[in-house]
Order: structure tokens, then C-alpha cells, then sequence
């Protein structure tokens, strides 16, 4: 039997009106620590975002979740808190805010392969 490892997780999500508390999934961001993994992944379906919220800016929006993808990875142009350890800029990113693009409660779990429960969880609540 394969090991399973304890994850943590929160749906990455478009508010844009953050005082009616409606909201878009558009994302997931999972941490793994002992599989050393954090990573995000989201899809921003226009269409749907439009129908949704009209005059909501979509390329700020756009920058916004690429900001969170880089953080998440630590990538070059992830300023100050791209430069954390994986553990801290999971916390940071998972931050209770009032902001339009947030994340829900934090989620724990168990799997084999990090990147495989990533890709099942943005199917199941994203797509």
C-alpha cells in the first residue's frame, strides 16, 4: 500500500462585491509539506465572470491570480513573500482578507501524489 501524505488546501475564489459574499471558484492552491510541493492552479472563465459581475476588471484580475501562481511557487517576481519557506507563503496566500480574488477556509486531507489531488480538487470545484 502507497503512503499517504497530509495536505492542506483552499479553493482560490472571484469576489466581486465582497460585502454580498458572492463568489466564482476559479482556483485551487495546495500545500503538501512532505512531498516539499505548493502550487496553484486556476482557470478564469470570462464568460462566466462577465455574466456574474460586468464591470468587474478581468486583466486586473488576470494579474492578480499570476501573482498568486508565483507566489505560490516562489518564482522570480514573487517580491518579499515569494521569498518565504513553502509552510509561510501557504499561510500568507490562504489569509483571511477582503479583497476580490480570496480563498476559503483552509481544507486538510490525505493523498499519494500531491500534483495528482491538485488537478482532482480544480476539477471537482472549479471546472
Amino acid at each position: 500500500m502507497q503512503e499517504k501524505y497530509l495536505f492542506e488546501y483552499a479553493v482560490i475564489r472571484v469576489m466581486p462585491r465582497v460585502e454580498r459574499e458572492e463568489f466564482i471558484n476559479v482556483g485551487v492552491v495546495l500545500y503538501c509539506a512532505p512531498q516539499k510541493f505548493l502550487r496553484s492552479i486556476f482557470v478564469l472563465n470570462e464568460n462566466r465572470i462577465t455574466a456574474f459581475a460586468p464591470d468587474l476588471d478581468l486583466e486586473e484580475i488576470k494579474e492578480n491570480l499570476l501573482a498568486f501562481d508565483r507566489i505560490s511557487m516562489g518564482a522570480k517576481g514573487s517580491g518579499s513573500i515569494g521569498q518565504y519557506d513553502m509552510a509561510s507563503r501557504f499561510r500568507w496566500l490562504t489569509a483571511t482578507r477582503s479583497t476580490v480574488v480570496q480563498c476559503s477556509k483552509v481544507h486538510p486531507g490525505f493523498c499519494v501524489d500531491a500534483e495528482e489531488m491538485l488537478l482532482k480538487l480544480h476539477e471537482q470545484l472549479v471546472l
